[in-house]
C-alpha cells in the first residue's frame, strides 16, 4: 500500500559517462526499483563524465537504499553522496527567535530595556491582566510533551519528541500567526508535569498538551484546567475529535444519513478515541460502540479503568459484547484511531449500506483504503496520499487563534463543536462528495473560519 512520497525524499549525486543515453539509463534505474523522480539536475559537465543530482521519492529508508544500489549497478556510474531531504530541513532545528523592535541606538535600548522597561513591569505588577497587552503572552502558546506517545512512535522520550513539537510550533505560526514554543519535559510523573506547567504558565496565553500517553493525559489536562486561568487543550484528544466530527457531518450528507440514526463504531479508546466519543455524544447518534484491544467496551466486562467505565456508561445501549468484527455488523460508521490492518473488505461488506469508514491509524490504517472502497461509500484516512485526510492541523491553529483573540480563560465543548462546524462549512455546499469531505490543510479559509467560530463561542454567554 505505501507509495513513494516526500517524507522519504532523497537527492543522489552521481557521476555517469557523458553518453547520449546517460539520462535515460539513470532514470530507468530509479524507475525499475519503484522510485519516483521529482528533479534531475546536471551540476557538472566534463569531457569524460557528467555529475547529476537525482531527487526522488521513496517509500522507506530501505527503499531509498535500494534506489541507490540500483544506480551503482549501472556501468561507469558512481554514487558520490546521498542526502536525506527530511534530515536536511531539520538541521539546526525548525525555529528561531526574531526581535519585533529595532535596537538602533541608546534611545531604543532605553525603551526596550532598562530603564524604560521598569515602568512596564510595575504596570503589570499593579494589573496582572496587562501582561496580555504588554508582553508576548497575548499571542504565545506552550506546546508541552513528555514524549510518552509520539505520533506512531510510542514512548521515545522528550529529546526525540522535540522535532515533532518544533513542527507543531511551525504550523501554529504558518496557519494562524500564533507564536508557539516547544516545552519538552524530562519526566513522566503526572504530578511533576502538572506542577511544571503550572510554574511556567504566566508566560503563556494557552497550553497545548501533545503526545502524552493515556490515561495520564486525561488527569493532566483535567487538573491543569482546574489550576490555570488559561485554556488547556490536549490536541491528540480534542484536535482529532474536532476534525472527525467535521468530516463525519459532511460524509453523512454525502450518503444521506442523519447522524441521529447512525450506529457508530469507534475503534481505539485512548486519548483520541475517548475524545471523539465524548464530542459525538453531543450530536446524539443512535448508538456508539467503543472497541479496544480487548474487544467491545461494555459495563460488565470487568477490566475497565475509570475512563472506560465512563465510556461504557454512555455508549453501547444494548450491552453488546464481542470483537471488532462483531461490532461492525450493521454499523453505519467506522472510526479507527487504533492499529493497522485490523479488518478487510469482507468485514466492511457486513456494515450497513452506504457505510462510512474513517481508518485513521498512521502511517498504516486499520484497513487498506482500496479494500474499504470496495464496499464503503466514503473512506477517509490520516494519510496525505489518499483523499479525505483527517488532519489535526485543520483544527488546532484556528482554535488557539480564536481563544487568544477572545482572551479566553478556558475551553468548552461548545467551542470544540463550533470549530467542527466551521471546518465542515468550509468544505460544505456544492463541493462535497465522496472524495472531498474536509478542506485541504492549505485552504486559507480554514483557520480564520475556525478562529472566528471559537471566538464567538468563547464570548457568548450561556
Amino acid at each position: 500500500m505505501p507509495v513513494p512520497g516526500p517524507g522519504y525524499s532523497i537527492t543522489i549525486r552521481v557521476e555517469a559517462p557523458p553518453s547520449a543515453s546517460a539520462a535515460g539509463d539513470l532514470t530507468s534505474a530509479v524507475g525499475r526499483v519503484g522510485g519516483v523522480i521529482t528533479a534531475f539536475d546536471v551540476v557538472e559537465s566534463h569531457a569524460d563524465r557528467v555529475v547529476v543530482d537525482i531527487t526522488c521519492n521513496a517509500t522507506s529508508a530501505e527503499h531509498a537504499n535500494e534506489i541507490t544500489a540500483g544506480l551503482e549497478e549501472l556501468p561507469g556510474v558512481a554514487v558520490r553522496k546521498v542526502s536525506d531531504r527530511t534530515f536536511l530541513i531539520h538541521l539546526g532545528g525548525k525555529l528561531e527567535v526574531h526581535s519585533k523592535v529595532a535596537l538602533r541606538n541608546r534611545d531604543d535600548l532605553s525603551r526596550a530595556y532598562t530603564p524604560g522597561v521598569a515602568r512596564v513591569c510595575m504596570a503589570i505588577a499593579k494589573n496582572p491582566e496587562d501582561a496580555r497587552r504588554l508582553t508576548i503572552k497575548r499571542n504565545t502558546v506552550a506546546v508541552v510533551t513528555d514524549g510518552s506517545a509520539v505520533l506512531g512512535l510510542g514512548n521515545i522520550g522528550p529529546a526525540a519528541a522535540l522535532p515533532v513539537m518544533e513542527g507543531k510550533a511551525v504550523l501554529f505560526k504558518k496557519f494562524a500567526d500564533v507564536d508557539a514554543w516547544p516545552i519538552v519535559l524530562d519526566t513522566q510523573d503526572t504530578d511533576e508535569i502538572i506542577r511544571t506547567v503550572e510554574l511556567i504558565a504566566p508566560a503563556y496565553a494557552g497550553i497545548n498538551l501533545e503526545d502524552i500517553a493515556a490515561p495520564r493525559c486525561f488527569e493532566i489536562e483535567a487538573r491543569l484546567r482546574e489550576k490555570l486561568d488559561i485554556p488547556v487543550f490536549h490536541d491528540d484528544q480534542h484536535g482529532t475529535a474536532i476534525v472527525v466530527v467535521a468530516a463525519l457531518r459532511n460524509a453523512l450528507k454525502v450518503v444521506g444519513k442523519p447522524l441521529e440514526q447512525c450506529k457508530i463504531v469507534v475503534c481505539g479508546v485512548g486519548a483520541a478515541g475517548s475524545a471523539i466519543i465524548r464530542l459525538l455524544l453531543h450530536k446524539k447518534p443512535a448508538d456508539i460502540i467503543a472497541v479496544d484491544i480487548n474487544g467491545i467496551v461494555h459495563a460488565e466486562r470487568g477490566d475497565l479503568d475509570s475512563n472506560l467505565e465512563s465510556i461504557a456508561a454512555h455508549t453501547n445501549k444494548d450491552g453488546m459484547s464481542g470483537s471488532l468484527h462483531d461490532a461492525l455488523v450493521g454499523a453505519d460508521v467506522f472510526i479507527g484511531v487504533s492499529a493497522p490492518n485490523l479488518f478487510g473488505a469482507a468485514q466492511v461488506a457486513t456494515m450497513a449500506k452506504d457505510a462510512v469508514v474513517f481508518a485513521l491509524a498512521n502511517p498504516d490504517p486499520e484497513i487498506d483504503p482500496l479494500e474499504a472502497q470496495q464496499h464503503a461509500a466514503v473512506v477517509a484516512t490520516g494519510r496525505s496520499d489518499y483523499p479525505n485526510q483527517i488532519n489535526n492541523v485543520l483544527a488546532f491553529p484556528g482554535v488557539f487563534r480564536g481563544l487568544l483573540d477572545a482572551h479566553a480563560h478556558t475551553i468548552t465543548d461548545s467551542m470544540l463543536l463550533a470549530a467542527a462546524d466551521a471546518i465542515a462549512d468550509v468544505a460544505d455546499g456544492d463541493r462535497i462528495n465522496a472524495s472531498f469531505i474536509v478542506p485541504s490543510v492549505f485552504d486559507a479559509a480554514v483557520a480564520p473560519a475556525v478562529a472566528e467560530a471559537v471566538r464567538k463561542a468563547a464570548t457568548t454567554k450561556d
